[in-house]
């Protein structure tokens, strides 16, 4: 598992034991999570998500806090996963990292609350599932639009996106910030604060 630039999401790549049986792989290790996140990811929804090439989902966050933590991979076919910094006071603001996540490599990406996340598939047809740390909550629900020209996120070129009507019409990120629906830096610091300080030991806190 290794960090990737965007504080609070992390890029697992798991190792596959193939044989002429087929396959074998861990595709998410708590254990291994949580060691660098500093706490675990509450599992409260799981989804799977199937989709066309082309079909481009996202940016998507929510309200912080709680946020929604997410632990992505694609199971059949290919994406292209990206994580954006909408956190208003992060070093990395408006900064994004896209990662190909597909059923070769089996990788999975995790991204912490208050960070956005879209992907796009690649494949004729992809299967993506995600644990999620907060039930979907549509009143706490946001996006900003993928194709938003000064986020300037790299698409694959020669992909038509398609995208949701209420993708189509989301806020540009200039316009989600000037709305006041970004999370605040701050608050999901402390947020991260809260969720690993509830991890530690009581006796670590000093609770008798």
């Amino acid at each position: 598992m290794e960090r990737l630039k965007i504080e609070d999401t992390y890029l697992l790549t798991p190792a596959v034991h193939e044989d002429d049986r087929g396959a074998f792989l861990e595709w998410y290790r708590a254990d291994r999570l949580s060691a660098l996140t500093g706490h675990e990811l509450r599992l409260a929804q799981a989804n799977c998500s199937v989709s066309r090439r082309g079909v481009l989902r996202g940016v998507h966050f929510a309200d912080v806090p709680p946020g929604q933590a997410k632990y992505v991979t694609c199971v059949s076919g290919s994406v292209l996963d990206v994580a954006v910094d909408i956190r208003v006071g992060s070093p990395t603001f408006g900064v994004w990292q896209a990662v190909e996540l597909d059923d070769r490599t089996r990788r999975g990406v995790y991204i912490g609350e208050g960070v956005g996340h879209a992907f796009m598939a690649l494949s004729e047809q992809a299967t993506v599932v995600y644990m999620c740390s907060e039930v979907y909550n549509p009143a706490r629900e946001h996006g900003i639009h993928p194709l938003d020209p000064e986020l300037g996120i790299a698409w694959p070129a020669g992909v038509e996106p398609l995208l949701s009507p209420k993708d189509a019409v989301a806020p540009t990120l200039a316009e989600a910030r000037e709305k006041g629906l970004l999370p605040l830096y701050e608050d999901c610091l402390a947020y991260y604060a809260e969720s690993r300080a509830a991890r530690e030991p009581a006796a670590e806190r000093g609770a008798h």
